[in-house]
């Protein structure tokens, strides 16, 4: 089956809903459509989505894996640690994949695609075991004081199941995630920019909405340099 169009995925996307109440703690925000359909488009010509196991670290409303998922992954896994984000991640699949609304109504124009798997757990231990995965990960940029360092968390836990990975970091993090990467034995094989629109959704937040610059990471992992 071809692969749909970037255009056609982000579409889809759009029907994925945000947070009701965010977590400042765990700096939950939606992945932008056109970012997830960009990322998911680009592995799946790539060839890293058919055949293997697509890990979404940290899945929160599902974007990533259910973008995995409307580009046939054979299977996908979203991993989160709070049981709140997994129902939203299950009621966006029901929503966007299986051709059916949240309150049941049908929707002719979704597309039935891969089954996902959803699974709580701390996704520095993650509760699976998989080698030589994909992995697709929006995690926290680490902008909250209990949260510094997160995205070199992520990518620890991503070294150790990836094969390949995309992981989404603010902006000015290419010479970390390229020297990291160097570091595990692994390689960046591709960068570019994306652009999150941010509503103002926290108490913190002062401005009504604001737009965050982002980098997205392809990376080759050696699987000989795994502990």
């Amino acid at each position: 089956m071809s692969v749909p169009s970037r255009r056609t995925i982000a579409r889809r996307l759009e029907g994925v809903a945000d947070f009701r109440e965010p977590s400042a703690d765990l700096e939950q925000y939606l992945t932008p459509p056109e970012v997830a359909a960009h990322i998911c488009h680009f592995a799946s010509l790539q060839g890293d989505l058919a055949g293997d196991t697509v890990v979404d670290l940290g899945t929160g409303t599902g974007m990533l894996a259910i973008g995995a998922g409307l580009c046939d992954g054979d299977r996908v896994v979203g991993i989160d640690t709070d049981p709140d984000a997994l129902a939203l991640a299950r009621r966006n699949e029901q929503s966007v994949l299986t051709g059916h609304s949240v309150d049941g109504v049908s929707n002719e124009e979704s597309m039935v695609r891969t089954p996902l798997e959803w699974v709580r757990g701390d996704v520095t231990r993650p509760p699976l075991s998989v080698t030589d995965a994909t992995v697709l990960s929006n995690p926290p940029f680490g902008a909250q004081r209990g949260n510094r360092h997160a995205d070199r968390d992520f990518l620890e836990t991503t070294r150790s199941i990836a094969a390949t990975s995309y992981t989404i970091h603010n902006e000015g993090s290419q010479e970390f995630v390229e020297s990291y990467a160097d570091d595990a034995g692994g390689s960046v094989t591709h960068a570019f920019r994306a652009t999150f629109s941010l509503d103002n959704r926290l108490e913190f937040h002062t401005d009504e909405s604001r737009t965050l610059e982002a980098e997205v990471f392809r990376i080759e992992w050696d699987s000989g340099d795994r502990q």
